[in-house]
């Protein structure tokens, strides 16, 4: 079985960890966990390129671990919150 395949396992902790299994994930959620919340924050935290903190913020969003709400409507800007679940 790949890693990519992970999510299909019917195990609650494979299941996570098709969310979270990757060390850049791993770090940003930390540093939401420890207020972070703007995208710049996340990426000077972590140093990593900006398309891998877009493309983990997205995921995130999408499986519902994280929620994006725009705080600025001149330019559109978003921050990111870790979801009330």
């Amino acid at each position: 079985m790949r890693w990519s395949q992970i999510d299909a396992i019917p195990c609650p902790l494979a299941q996570a960890m098709s969310v979270i299994g990757d060390s850049w994930t791993l770090l940003i959620l930390r540093d939401a966990m420890r207020g972070a919340r703007k995208f710049d924050e996340f990426q000077q935290s972590t140093r990593a390129s900006r398309a891998v903190i877009s493309a983990r913020l997205a995921h995130l969003v999408e499986r519902g671990v994280m929620e994006r709400v725009q705080y600025e409507a001149h330019p559109p800007r978003y921050e990111y919150r870790l979801a009330n679940r």
